[in-house]
């Protein structure tokens, strides 16, 4: 009896206590953030006064871009690749400069080579000027191409002789062409019995001086 004691004694000493043990408090992670970026690179969608034209990059305070310029699509982040797309905007823009540089080079090119553009005037209207538009109707009748009249620039022309006028065909590119402004026989004219004579006379003399 007394040994079952003991036995009962020592294994209930040896039993797993049945007691829950602590639970751990679950950990912290606490992550540091870098400085916050008070400035922002830009480029401006629109002109801004005061601040820069379209297409601009700046460098502006991160308030102004985030409470300002992107709600009202002032200006974007200049990322990698805004910037990469600006830059065949650009180049693609430079192609077309030196293609319309060239056209114009070309044309000037043909307006000089061509020789004089000849301008018939007839006796009654040869003290009129030649006009840029008189120009502009001779190109268009001897070449076929069009040209805007506001970019001709003729000289006073009352007489008949050779003339140099000019065509602004590009910033850089300006052509100069000859004109050559003659008389032109009217065939029908209404004469009177007093100054018939004089007039047949007139015209023909002019006629005669210049032409032989």
């Amino acid at each position: 009896m007394a040994s079952t004691l003991a036995w009962s004694s020592a294994a209930s000493s040896s039993a797993p206590s049945s007691r829950p043990s602590p639970r751990r408090a679950p950990s912290l992670l606490v992550v540091a953030q870098g400085k916050v970026k008070k400035y922002r690179q830009v480029i401006l969608t629109d002109d801004i006064a005061e601040v820069g034209k379209k297409g601009d990059t700046l460098k502006v305070r991160a308030g102004f871009y985030r409470n300002f310029l992107l709600p009202k699509g002032k200006a974007t982040l200049l990322t990698p690749e805004v910037l990469k797309e600006m830059q065949l905007e650009q180049e693609r823009i430079e192609a077309e400069k030196k293609r319309v540089k060239e056209e114009a080079q070309q044309l000037a090119r043909v307006f000089e080579t061509i020789g004089a553009f000849k301008v018939p005037r007839k006796v009654f209207l040869l003290f009129y000027s030649v006009t840029a538009q008189d120009l502009v109707d001779i190109i268009k009748s001897q070449l076929n191409r069009d040209v805007d009249k506001r970019l001709v620039t003729v000289p006073e022309i009352r007489e008949i002789g050779e003339y140099i006028a000019e065509i602004k065909l590009h910033p850089e590119v300006t052509a100069q062409i000859c004109l050559w402004v003659r008389v032109e026989k009217v065939r029908e004219v209404v004469w009177n019995a007093d100054g018939g004579a004089l007039e047949r006379w007139m015209m023909k003399r002019v006629v005669e001086d210049q032409f032989g």
